[in-house]
């Protein structure tokens, strides 16, 4: 009985304890509870962007265009007489070069001498029948002024002027008949009309040509010219026609597959749009292409770098300054701000911005690699941006 007795009285204790260690912990937690809480300190990290310093200044944007270099002048020569051909020269194969007035071919002439030699014999058939009529037209004018005959003969065979007019008209179509005669014979030699660039042989030694019949394909060396296709938005960045057209203003052509250059000139501007483009061309010009070095062969493609006319209140940023979004993002007071641009021109090298009126008169900081996940306000540490 004693033993029960003391077991109870051992469980009553551990409770009793529980619930003061359940009421102390009660208490502890609603003074904690009720403790005012301490002011949390915020702390704001700024994250580092890469800026370039800019400021507006007067720049003359390089327009960029395609086009590919053809040949002042492209012949297909051909006889203005039919014959055989008795010779070739050396130098019309396809690669050559040739200088104007050289005979490239040579026909069989001599049925054109035959009919020179005869024209010639009529001429001075001709000739005489002249000379007879004028002797006695002038013993006819001899014998009628001392006939004592008043006023004009009733018919002018009196006095011989139709038969002299005939013997005159007689001669000058003869003169004409030796004319084309020697043309006929000169034609039978065939010859560059022009330096040029032999690009295809047509004939053979031996092959009859007729009249009309193509001998060869030949490009001029004088000059190739390329039409460079540009927006009516390019166009207002180059200066008037006359200055264009001055001959003075200069065009960097490189060669698309080679990286080759070469120097060229504005020669001309077209005044019409072309059909399929709606675009109006510029036309390049390189002197004695085939003279530099290396050559400028026509045909090949290029792209060509034109100056444009100063413009002013710019910005020069590197091409990644122009978010996806096609916004310009700069810091302001430590903080991104941004704005909507179109570049007013590109090239390799920068993209030329007109800032907000705003920022025109001051130094800006514009970040040069903008993120998508910039938002205007954000805190931000510039720095300097290298080799941009």
């Amino acid at each position: 009985m004693m033993k029960r007795h003391a077991k109870w009285l051992a469980v009553l204790a551990a409770i009793a304890l529980l619930l003061l260690v359940l009421l102390y912990n009660g208490r502890k937690i609603a003074e904690q509870a009720n403790r005012p809480m301490p002011a949390r300190q915020e702390t704001t990290l700024a994250a580092d962007v890469a800026v370039v310093q800019v400021t507006t200044g007067r720049y003359a944007p390089t327009l960029e265009a395609f086009g590919s270099a053809d040949a002042h002048y492209r012949l297909s020569l051909t006889t203005q007489v039919a014959g055989r051909v008795a010779r070739l020269a050396d130098s019309l194969e396809a690669g050559q070069q040739v200088r104007r007035g050289s005979v490239l071919v040579q026909l069989e002439d001599t049925d054109y001498r035959a009919t020179l030699a005869s024209a010639e014999k009529e001429l001075a058939s001709a000739r005489l029948d002249l000379l007879e009529a004028e002797r006695e037209a002038a013993q006819a004018q001899a014998e009628w002024r001392p006939s004592g005959m008043e006023g004009e003969p009733d018919s002018p065979l009196v006095l011989h002027e139709p038969q002299l007019a005939l013997a005159r008209a007689a001669v000058a179509e003869a003169e004409a008949a030796v004319t084309a005669a020697r043309q006929d014979l000169d034609r039978t030699r065939i010859q560059a009309p022009f330096d040029a660039l032999v690009v295809e042989r047509n004939v053979s030694p031996g092959s009859y040509l007729q009249a009309g019949g193509e001998v060869a394909q030949l490009y001029s060396t004088d000059r190739v010219e390329i039409a460079l296709p540009l927006s009516q938005r390019d166009w207002a960045k180059l200066p008037d026609l006359p200055t264009l057209e001055a001959g003075d203003w200069p065009v960097t052509l490189i060669s698309v597959e080679t990286g080759e250059r070469w120097q060229g000139y504005v020669r001309r501007a077209e005044r019409h749009l072309d059909d399929s483009n709606r675009q109006r061309a510029l036309a390049a010009a390189v002197d004695q292409p085939l003279a530099h070095t290396p050559p400028l062969a026509p045909g090949t493609f290029v792209r060509a770098e034109i100056p444009g006319r100063e413009l002013t209140d710019l910005w020069r940023l590197p091409p990644s300054a122009l978010s996806q979004r096609g916004e310009i993002w700069y810091v302001a007071d430590g903080a991104l701000a941004t704005f909507a641009a179109e570049p007013v021109a590109s090239d390799a090298q920068a993209l030329y911005i007109q800032p907000p009126e705003s920022l025109r008169q001051q130094t800006v900081q514009v970040l040069t690699h903008p993120l998508s996940s910039y938002v205007p306000g954000m805190a931000v540490h510039p720095v300097e941006a290298q080799d941009e």
